[in-house]
C-alpha cells in the first residue's frame, strides 16, 4: 500500500541517520582525542622552550637532562629512534612483503586460512616479551655464540631485528588484503597475454596494489618509531649519536618511559623534557602518516 511504503522509506531514512550520526561521533571522538593528546603535551613543552631554546633542543648533540651540568640536544634520541627503526624496516619489509605475496598469489585457500592467522598471532605477543627474547636469547646465542659479532649487552642491533619481527603482521596483513583486492579480471586478462605467474605478480597486482601497499609500510614506520617496551629492555638507555649498530643507544620513547617512571620533580625542567620529546615524537609520526595519506592519494586504482 502507498501509506505503507512512504512509512517504510522514512524509516530507512531515520535509521540511516542513525547510522550517520553514530559514524560521526566515532570520527569527532577519534579527533577529539588527539587534539586532547596535542594540547596535554603542548603546555609542558612551551614551558619547555621558554627555559631551553628550540635551536638548542633540536641541534644539540648531547642529552643529559637530570645531570648536574644538563645538555638538551635532542639529536641523539633522533638518530637512535631513527636508527632502530632502519634496522626493523630492513627486516619487516622484504618478510612482510614476501609473505603478502604468497598468501595472496600463491597459496591455496586452505593454506591461507592457515596461514594468516598464524602470521597475525605475532602481533598479540606483548612487546616486553620480544624485549626480552632480544636481551637474553638473541644478543647472546644468535649475535654473539652463532654469528660472531661483538655487540654489547644493550645494542641497537638485536633491538631493531626483533623489532622488524613485531611489524611483519602488519606490512603482511594489510598488504595482504590491498592484493586480494586487486580485481581478478586484471590477473586474467595478464595471463591472457601470455604472462606468467610472477610477471603478473611483479608487473599487474603489485604496482594495482601499491597505495596499500605504501600504507602497510608507511604504519609499520610509525609502530615501529613508538614502540617502547623492546628498546628499553634490549637498546639501553644512553644518549649516543652513532651509526654502530653494535652500541646501545636510546630513543625517545625510551627516553619517555624511563624519566616517567623514576624520581623527577614535577614542574622541573627534568620533568618537562618528557612533554618536549613526546611532542617531537609526535610531530614525526604525524609527519609519516601525512606521507603515508600523500603516497595512498597519488597511487590509488579504482575498480569498477
Amino acid at each position: 500500500m502507498p501509506g505503507t511504503s512512504i512509512l517504510g522509506t522514512a524509516r530507512r531514512r531515520w535509521g540511516e541517520d542513525v547510522v550517520k550520526a553514530v559514524l560521526f561521533l566515532a570520527a569527532a571522538l577519534s579527533v577529539l582525542t588527539t587534539l586532547g593528546i596535542l594540547a596535554s603535551l603542548l603546555e609542558g613543552t612551551v614551558d619547555f622552550f621558554a627555559e631551553v631554546g628550540v635551536w638548542e633542543y633540536l641541534t644539540g648533540t648531547e642529552w643529559a637532562p637530570l645531570f648536574a651540568d644538563p645538555s638538551y640536544g635532542v639529536v641523539p634520541l633522533v638518530t637512535g629512534t631513527l636508527l632502530i627503526t632502519a634496522l626493523a624496516l630492513i627486516v619487516a619489509v622484504p618478510l612482510g612483503l614476501g609473505a603478502a605475496v604468497y598468501l595472496s598469489e600463491y597459496a591455496s585457500p586452505r593454506v591461507r586460512k592457515t596461514l594468516k592467522p598464524v602470521l597475525e598471532v605475532l602481533a598479540g605477543i606483548p612487546t616486553i616479551v620480544f624485549g626480552y627474547f632480544a636481551l637474553t636469547f638473541f644478543t647472546p646465542t644468535i649475535l654473539r655464540d652463532l654469528l660472531s659479532v661483538d655487540v654489547q649487552v644493550f645494542n641497537a642491533l638485536s633491538a631493531g631485528v626483533v623489532m622488524g619481527f613485531m611489524v611483519v603482521p602488519t606490512i603482511a596483513s594489510i598488504s595482504e588484503d590491498a592484493m586480494s583486492a586487486v580485481p581478478a579480471s586484471l590477473r586474467e586478462g595478464a595471463f591472457g597475454l601470455g604472462a606468467s605467474k610472477l610477471q603478473v605478480v611483479t608487473r599487474v597486482v603489485f604496482p594495482a596494489a601499491l597505495s596499500g601497499i605504501v600504507a602497510a609500510v608507511v604504519l609499520g614506520v610509525s609502530r615501529a618509531i613508538g614502540e617502547t617496551m623492546i628498546v628499553l629492555v634490549a637498546a639501553g638507555q644512553v644518549p649516543n649519536l652513532t651509526v654502530d649498530v653494535r652500541e646501545s643507544v636510546e630513543t625517545m620513547t625510551t627516553f619517555i618511559a624511563a624519566t616517567g617512571k623514576g624520581d623527577v620533580p614535577t614542574g622541573s625542567i627534568g620533568y618537562k623534557t618528557i612533554f618536549a620529546v613526546g611532542t617531537t615524537l609526535f610531530a614525526l609520526t604525524l609527519l609519516m602518516n601525512a606521507i603515508s595519506i600523500r603516497f595512498v592519494r597519488r597511487y590509488r586504482q579504482v575498480y569498477e
